[in-house]
């Protein structure tokens, strides 16, 4: 029962300071601009001046396929970095206000604590990214063709996986940090760790950012199914939970 008194808290405190207005504003705005600048971008770029005519004729006409690649560029990109703002503060600042100390002279446990935190944010980046999905799926079917939904919701799944990944790998540096500011430092080291390590050769196909490429390949047909990266994925997030809550409860607060 305290888990759901902790998660209501953590909700209300999202709402409160407008992180999850901040979330979802930002996942749906490009959800929605996504096809519509699949589609239009090839006649922006053929009405610059002086562009030559056979130069102009290069440009494909944009597809359905064109508006999927936009969204997972987009998505891959803002979600991954919101994932990191909106968690690196998570425990640091609680711990730098006290506020944490306060709430465990409580009957909470410090992995009710943080695992309502995870939750919390997962929740805020599903109903987010539902409302993304949504408005890509309505102008892609305006703009091109609908989007069979089945794979549609399969591809949105699996980033919303990625997006949990580097929630959790937040979540732990925030814990290992003192400080807010050291959190954020330790949360975008790993990031850098983890985009470096996950673009070499062979080592990719076990990375999170595999799930993007799988997800694209669900909805438009053809491609390997990447079951190893989705594996290592939900691996890395319960590790990530594991080593904080580890941490956590030798802190001093």
């Amino acid at each position: 029962m305290n888990f759901f008194v902790v998660l209501r808290k953590e909700l209300i405190e999202q709402w409160r300071t407008k992180r999850m207005l901040i979330v979802a504003a930002v996942l749906v705005i490009f959800g929605l601009a996504s096809p519509l600048l699949a589609k239009v971008t090839p006649d922006l770029l053929k009405a610059i001046p002086d562009v030559p005519e056979a130069l102009a004729g290069l440009f494909p006409t944009p597809t359905v396929t064109d508006a999927v690649s936009q969204y997972l560029k987009n998505m891959s990109q803002f979600g991954v970095l919101l994932a990191l703002l909106m968690s690196m503060g998570s425990v640091a600042q609680e711990k730098e206000r006290g506020t944490a100390a306060m709430l465990l002279t409580h009957p909470v446990s410090r992995f009710t604590f943080l695992l309502a935190k995870f939750v919390a944010l997962a929740c805020t980046f599903a109903i987010s990214l539902t409302v993304a999905a949504l408005g890509c799926w309505y102008y892609t079917r305006l703009l091109f063709e609908a989007l069979p939904w089945g794979p549609f919701l399969a591809l949105n799944g699996l980033m919303l996986l990625v997006f949990l990944v580097y929630v959790a790998v937040t979540l732990m540096c925030s814990t290992l940090a003192r400080t807010q500011g050291a959190a954020a430092g330790l949360a975008f080291a790993a990031l850098i760790v983890v985009a470096g390590v996950g673009s070499l050769p062979r080592i990719d196909e076990y990375f999170p950012g595999r799930l993007f490429t799988w997800g694209g390949a669900i909805v438009l047909g053809g491609g390997d199914p990447a079951w190893a990266a989705f594996w290592v994925s939900l691996g890395i997030i319960a590790g990530a939970l594991l080593i904080a809550w580890l941490v956590f409860r030798r802190q001093e607060l």
